[in-house]
C-alpha cells in the first residue's frame, strides 16, 4: 500500500487507494497519503488548501467525498495510533495547508496533546529524519503542538537534525526557521550556529531582505555565532555591494550588527552618504529609516568615536521610538511595571519620578528619578527645569553623551537614576541574557551618563505584597 500511494499520479488516484481498500490500509499510511497529496497539489495551478478559494485544484479536493472518508478515518482510528503515527499526520496535515480549526487538525492536536507525557524525543525526530523538506518545515511552525512544545522535545530534535540537514534547504525555509528562532527567543547555539554557517556558504547568492532574515536572530539573542570572525566580514562585503537595492534591510542588518558591538566602517560611510539618505528620503518607508539611521547615528557617537566618516545630517534625526514598546503595551497585564510604581509611589511620591519617559535617542525608560550623593530620591521640584528634561534630538544637538554628562557636571549633587523593569520576555528564553535590543539600550543609557539599576523579573517574582517592594526598591535604591 505504501508503495502504491508513493507511485500515485494524481490526487483521485491516492484517495482511491486509501478509501477503497480500508482493509489493507495501516495507521503509517494515513500520513504517507496526505504528504503524498500535498506533493501532487504543489504541482497543479491554483490556490492553496487554506487560501479561502474552493475553485482551484487544491480547494476541490477538500470538498471531494473521498477526501472527506479519509479525513474521518484518521478522525475514528487516531486513538488507537502510535506516537509517531500521530505527530506524523499531525504533521503532514500541517504541511498540507489544512485550516488550524478543520475537524481532522482539531482531533490530532487534541489526541498528540493528551499525550505530551508519553512522547519521546524519538516520536519527534523520526518524523524530522523521515519526512522534513522545506514545504512541510513552512508549515510546522503554525501547529499548536509544537508550539507549546518549542522549547522541550521539538527544539531538541531541531537542534540535533538541522546541522545534518541545512544544505538542502533554501534559503526561504532557513529564514523561517530563524523567524521561529527569534520570535521565541530561543538562544540555542546548535540552531544559531546553523543559521550562521549556512548565511556564511550561501551569502552573496541572497539578496538583503532573506540575508536580514538570517542575521536578526544572533542580534535578538545577543548571541556572536562561533563563525562570526568570517561572517561579519562577509556580511560586510555583500552590503557594500548592495546597500543601495534595498535600503531598509540595509539599516536592519546594521542595527543587528550595531546590536552585537561590531561596526561596519565602509558601510557606514554608504548609509550616511548623501546619495542613500536622498535615496531614503523619497521612499515610501522613509520615517522608518530615519528612526534606524538615527538610533545608528547615536551609537556611532557613544561606541564608535574612532569612526571619522559622515554622520547622518541633524535635520534627519527622529526619535527611534516615541512612547513604550508594543510588546511591553501588550504585555502589560504580565509585567511586575504595576508593582513597582505602586510601591515607588508609596516609598518616593509621585512628585519624585517620571513614568515612561522617552529618552533620546529613542529609548523608552520604564522610571527616571534624580537622586543626590546621599542617595536621596529628590522631588522634580528642586532639580532645575534644565537638567529634567533629557537633550532633544534636535539640530543643535552636536553630542548626546556631552549633552547629559554637561547636566550633572553642572549640577555636582544631582545623578539621574532609571530603574529598569525587566520582565520575562526582555530575556532570551530559559536564560539570564538580555534580548540584543534590551542589551544595547542599556549599554548606551550608560555611556549617556545614566545610572542605571536593573529589576529582574527572578527577584521581583520572589516579592509578595506592596511592603515587600517598597523595602526592595529602598535596598536597591
Amino acid at each position: 500500500m505504501k508503495r502504491l500511494i508513493e507511485r500515485s499520479r494524481s490526487v483521485g488516484e491516492v484517495l482511491r487507494w486509501v478509501t477503497q481498500n480500508p482493509g489493507k490500509v495501516s495507521a503509517s499510511h494515513y500520513p504517507i497519503a496526505l504528504h503524498k497529496l500535498g506533493q501532487l497539489l504543489q504541482q497543479q495551478p491554483g490556490p492553496p488548501l487554506g487560501a479561502g478559494d474552493s475553485r482551484g485544484p487544491a480547494g476541490q479536493v477538500l470538498e471531494q467525498p473521498e477526501f472527506h472518508v479519509l479525513c474521518q478515518a484518521i478522525v475514528s482510528g487516531c486513538a488507537k495510533f502510535d506516537n509517531f503515527s500521530i505527530v506524523n499526520c499531525l504533521y503532514a496535515a500541517a504541511a498540507l495547508g489544512l485550516p488550524g480549526e478543520s475537524p481532522l487538525v482539531r482531533v490530532l492536536e487534541d489526541e498528540s496533546r493528551s499525550r505530551l507525557g508519553r512522547f519521546n524525543q524519538k516520536d519527534v525526530s523520526m518524523v524530522f529524519s523521515s519526512e522534513a523538506n522545506n514545504k512541510a518545515l513552512e508549515a510546522i511552525f503554525s501547529s499548536q503542538l509544537f508550539y507549546e512544545n518549542r522549547q522541550e522535545r521539538f527544539i531538541r530534535s531541531m537542534a540535533e537534525w538541522l546541522p545534518r540537514k541545512a544544505e538542502n534547504l533554501t534559503p526561504y525555509t532557513m529564514a523561517l526557521i530563524a523567524k521561529y528562532v527569534a520570535r521565541h527567543r530561543l538562544r540555542e547555539p546548535r540552531l544559531l550556529d546553523t543559521i550562521a554557517n549556512f548565511l556564511l556558504k550561501r551569502g552573496e547568492q541572497l539578496d538583503s531582505k532573506v540575508i536580514q532574515k538570517l542575521v536578526f536572530p544572533f542580534s535578538r539573542m545577543n548571541y556572536r555565532p562561533s563563525n562570526h570572525g568570517e561572517l561579519f566580514p562577509k556580511l560586510e562585503a555583500i552590503l557594500e555591494q548592495k546597500a543601495g537595492s534595498s535600503p531598509l534591510a540595509t539599516v536592519n542588518i546594521l542595527m543587528s550588527m550595531f546590536q552585537l558591538s561590531h561596526f561596519p566602517q565602509t558601510v557606514l560611510h554608504q548609509v550616511f552618504s548623501p546619495a542613500f539618505i536622498t535615496n531614503v528620503m523619497s521612499s515610501p518607508y522613509a520615517l522608518i529609516v530615519r528612526r534606524y539611521l538615527s538610533l545608528l547615528d547615536a551609537a556611532v557617537e557613544l561606541e564608535f568615536r574612532e569612526y571619522s566618516g559622515p554622520r547622518l545630517d541633524p535635520r534627519y534625526r527622529v526619535l527611534m521610538f516615541e512612547h513604550a514598546l508594543t510588546a511591553d503595551e501588550a504585555n502589560r497585564k504580565y509585567s511586575y511595571k504595576g508593582l513597582v510604581a505602586e510601591a515607588l509611589r508609596q516609598l518616593v511620591g509621585e512628585e519624585c519620578y517620571r513614568q515612561d519617559e522617552v529618552l533620546p535617542p529613542g529609548y523608552c525608560t520604564d522610571f527616571l528619578l534624580w537622586i543626590n550623593r546621599s542617595g536621596t530620591v529628590l522631588p522634580l521640584s528642586r532639580v532645575p527645569a534644565a537638567s529634567r528634561a533629557p537633550p532633544a534630538m534636535s539640530p543643535v544637538t552636536v553630542s548626546l553623551r556631552s549633552s547629559v554628562l554637561a547636566l550633572t557636571s553642572d549640577l555636582q549633587d544631582f545623578a539621574p537614576v532609571v530603574l529598569s523593569v525587566n520582565d520575562k520576555w526582555h530575556y532570551c528564553q530559559n536564560s539570564d541574557i538580555l534580548v540584543g535590543s534590551r542589551a544595547m539600550r542599556d549599554r548606551h543609557l550608560r555611556l549617556l551618563g545614566y545610572c542605571l539599576v536593573q529589576l529582574p523579573y527572578t527577584e521581583l517574582e520572589k516579592v509578595s505584597g506592596i511592603e515587600e517592594a517598597k523595602h526592595y526598591l529602598r535596598q536597591k535604591l
